[in-house]
């Protein structure tokens, strides 16, 4: 096993759980000894005790291999606080309201930082009666293109997906529309504020 399963983040979360090396080792069937080794470093937990592992301090088997404690601060699921992760290998575009640790196709997904516009990522927002009609003047090649455009309003978020040889456009409703998202498969996220 890497170690990416380090013994400082069993120990801590161990010693958070209040558990003895002891009491740890009964929970998922080995010897206290085989804990005092992953704690120092000189043995790993063997793959077929990840699961129990996690079960015991508590934390998803995700959190235990990224060795971070997930804390997330926006407990009042705050939608203008919107996370987008999207996958390398298969194009999966997963959002979440806050602090998490996502996985896609064995992957760990970093957050995306949303980027400010540039010349060659313009978005271009026209007022439709009650709609946003959103278009990007940008290739739309299998092989570069815009993933997705996505409205985040305070109490939600609409995303459409894109696809290559289609087009870079799609319509929103105005209403609560805060921040305009899109993602080039290359040059990654940008946001675009939406002034009423």
């Amino acid at each position: 096993m890497n170690q990416y399963v380090t013994g400082a983040m069993i120990k801590r979360l161990r010693e958070n759980n209040k558990l003895t090396q002891l009491q740890l080792a009964d929970a998922v069937g080995v010897s206290d000894k085989a804990v005092s080794k992953w704690e120092t470093g000189r043995g790993y937990p063997d793959i077929s005790l990840v699961e129990p592992l996690a079960a015991a301090l508590g934390v998803s088997v995700i959190e235990l291999f990224s060795g971070e404690d997930v804390s997330n601060t926006n407990i009042a699921a705050n939608m203008l606080r919107t996370k987008f992760h999207v996958c390398p290998i298969c194009g999966n575009v997963i959002v979440s309201t806050g602090e998490a640790i996502v996985s896609c196709c064995g992957v760990v997904l970093p957050i995306l930082e949303a980027e400010p516009e540039d010349e060659a990522h313009r978005l271009t927002v026209e007022r439709v009666e009650d709609e946003y009609f959103v278009s990007v003047p940008h290739e739309m090649t299998k092989t570069h293109y815009i993933s997705f455009i996505a409205a985040v309003k305070d109490d939600g978020c609409e995303l459409i997906k894109l696809y290559p040889e289609g087009s870079a456009e799609a319509r929103f409703k105005i209403s609560r529309t805060k921040y305009l998202y899109y993602y080039c498969n290359r040059h990654g996220l940008f946001r675009t504020r939406i002034r009423p």
